[in-house]
């Protein structure tokens, strides 16, 4: 993130208002390559091309708080390539990891990682080493750690039914499961902090936790969440559920997250009545189909129907409802500054 975005990110943080309305977007390999005119395996694979498609991104949408900023990420690819995980790459496609497991039974022989030399982890970190220069450069700082969540995770390296039934099923396996990924990640958190000082965030996805029960969000996601987010003692704890996010909400507290990014399809009012006063929410426009797919006037329609299910603008960092979707214009994400602008006075 710019260092002015991070220092009144923290404001928000601290309690204190802003005198302008924030716009934030999650933008990674779904969007960039395709904006920039490359090929996703070409964003991947040159340091070059990564670090001058995410610089054009910030000099043309100069107001624009990029979140995480300049993320160093294989995809779906990133955390199961660290537990050995086949990984598939397309040119111009998403790449995936295939499964690992085929029941809980082999979680024993699941190897808990070396986050400095297994899988891609050791290629994002150094990636964000050899461009750190030009980053700082550029009046930004390395300022997350981040990592998909312990369902995502989970649904990567077994498979999204089949997990979701090994919840049902087998929940010994599936804390056992949850338990070694979740070590996993708070020492691939732990490991880009000591890597980049600069670092006093954290980002977490996962929206598999919003495809479970409040008897099972509070066994098998509060006690992994809680522990994750405490695990480098940084100031900004960030969540990323797109999914449904309504039991998601309402224990944001007890997890100890202090900012949310939830579906276009809950109400701006409805999740902070949910989540509290003291949580900045980021949302909450349709990525897919009005930030891609929509016209200039119905991005201004939607932004517009997001001021108006809130009383209180304060603590919002106004974006999608989910992360930066591929195929998305500049005319539309200038629009949606322009909305904002507009409704905020």
């Amino acid at each position: 993130m710019h260092n002015s975005s991070w220092n009144d990110l923290i404001t928000m943080i601290e309690g204190k208002k802003l005198n302008y309305q924030p716009v934030g977007f999650i933008i990674d390999s779904p969007w960039i390559p395709g904006w920039y005119g490359i090929t996703t395996v070409d964003y991947y694979t040159s340091d070059e091309l990564w670090l001058n498609s995410n610089l054009k991104a910030i000099s043309t949408f100069p107001e624009t708080w990029f979140l995480p900023g300049f993320w160093s990420e294989y995809g779906m690819c990133t955390e199961p390539s660290a537990f050995g995980a086949r990984m598939i790459f397309f040119e111009k496609g998403f790449p995936h990891a295939e499964k690992l497991l085929t029941s809980m039974e082999g979680v024993d022989s699941l190897p808990q990682p070396n986050v400095k030399t297994d899988g891609l982890l050791p290629f994002m970190i150094n990636r964000l080493k050899n461009n750190e220069k030009a980053i700082v450069n550029a009046g930004h700082q390395i300022r997350f750690a981040v990592a998909r969540g312990p369902l995502n995770i989970a649904s990567f390296l077994m498979g999204t039914t089949e997990f979701m039934m090994a919840l049902a099923m087998d929940p010994d396996g599936s804390h056992k499961l949850l338990k070694k990924i979740t070590d996993f990640i708070c020492d691939w958190l732990s490991w880009q902090k000591e890597c980049f000082p600069s670092i006093d965030g954290v980002l977490i996805l996962d929206d598999i936790i919003g495809f479970v029960g409040e008897a099972e969000f509070n066994e098998f996601i509060i006690p992994y969440f809680k522990k994750i987010f405490a695990s480098t003692g940084v100031k900004v704890k960030f969540l990323h559920n797109d999914a449904e996010g309504l039991i998601t909400a309402k224990n944001l507290k007890e997890m100890g997250i202090n900012k949310f990014k939830f579906s276009f399809n809950h109400s701006m009012g409805l999740i902070r009545d949910l989540a509290g006063p003291e949580v900045i929410l980021v949302g909450n426009i349709p990525a897919r189909d009005t930030l891609a797919a929509g016209t200039v006037q119905q991005v201004d329609e939607a932004v517009k129907k997001a001021f108006g299910e809130i009383p209180s603008h304060e603590r919002i960092i106004w974006s999608a409802g989910g992360g930066m979707p591929p195929g998305v214009q500049d005319t539309n994400i200038h629009a949606f500054i322009e909305a904002v602008k507009n409704y905020s006075k």
